[in-house]
């Protein structure tokens, strides 16, 4: 077993430091698996080689390997995850009681404000969602449980940076890559901070055609036992239905209460 195929010794860790423990072979069976996504559900053998960074013999291996397992199924062409993936997450999720307790007040929130109504929580860059009420479709990329999106472009990731101590936030925005997703993306990182910095003060953020075009949503931080902001949840809506103005005056206030609920709750769990 060659080192790029095993425990990948003296290979470097999540922290830039060479570990002895780190195992190669499993980070590159989870890039595999993270080649595949909604824009991606199907890819051959180069394009999970290309998507994973590995060569094309690695990556056969490594999907015969998830065939084997029952994590993805393949006709000899074209590969896909299957269900089982799912497996994968399931411990997390069964253990994180925030979904369970988020889930009910976002049904609430989206009846009164007859809008689609999320909650995310932070990992490393992105956001992730752990609960959502659809009402439309309003983004071209489908929204489920455990889709991702960069922090810095979503009103979410906003109010949980915004959260964090000034350390920690600007250790964030310095290991995000801010690329303009749309003509209005806010790409510079002394901007992004400042805007921060605001959003901390006024405990909510407006994002406005940053993540796609014509999407708006706001987004109100809720915080835990500990008092620190856990989660966010946040109301989605397109710019060709509603001002900034009516978002402000119809979904801010409903917003807030339904964050200041949550803590509420929250302390008790």
């Amino acid at each position: 077993m060659t080192d790029a195929e095993g425990t990948g010794e003296g290979a470097a860790d999540s922290t830039g430091a060479r570990s002895e423990e780190f195992v190669q072979s499993l980070a590159r069976g989870l890039a595999v698996i993270r080649a595949f996504d909604a824009e991606h559900p199907e890819l051959s053998l180069s394009d999970v080689a290309r998507r994973a960074g590995l060569t094309r013999a690695a990556a056969r291996r490594f999907l015969r390997t998830l065939v084997t397992l029952g994590y993805v199924s393949g006709d000899g062409r074209l590969f896909r995850l299957t269900p089982r993936v799912l497996e994968l997450g399931f411990s997390y999720l069964s253990a994180l009681t925030l979904p369970e307790v988020v889930q009910p007040h976002l049904e609430a929130l989206s009846h009164e404000v007859g809008e689609s109504v999320s909650a995310a929580v932070l990992d490393g860059t992105d956001i992730v969602y752990v609960a959502r009420v659809p009402t439309r479709r309003i983004m071209s990329v489908r929204i489920t449980i455990g889709t991702r999106f960069p922090a810095y472009a979503t009103s979410m990731g906003r109010v949980l940076l915004a959260g964090m101590t000034d350390a920690a936030r600007d250790a964030v925005v310095e290991a995000s890559t801010l690329q303009p997703l749309t003509g209005r993306t806010l790409v510079d990182s002394a901007a992004l901070i400042a805007e921060l910095d605001r959003v901390r003060a006024q405990g909510w953020a407006l994002v406005d055609g940053e993540l796609e075009p014509g999407l708006r949503s706001v987004a109100a931080p809720v915080r835990g036992r500990d008092g620190a902001v856990a989660a966010a949840i946040n109301v989605s809506t397109s710019a060709t239905r509603d001002s900034v103005e009516h978002v402000f005056e119809a979904y801010l206030p409903g917003l807030r209460r339904t964050a200041a609920a949550l803590d509420g709750e929250l302390r008790l769990v």
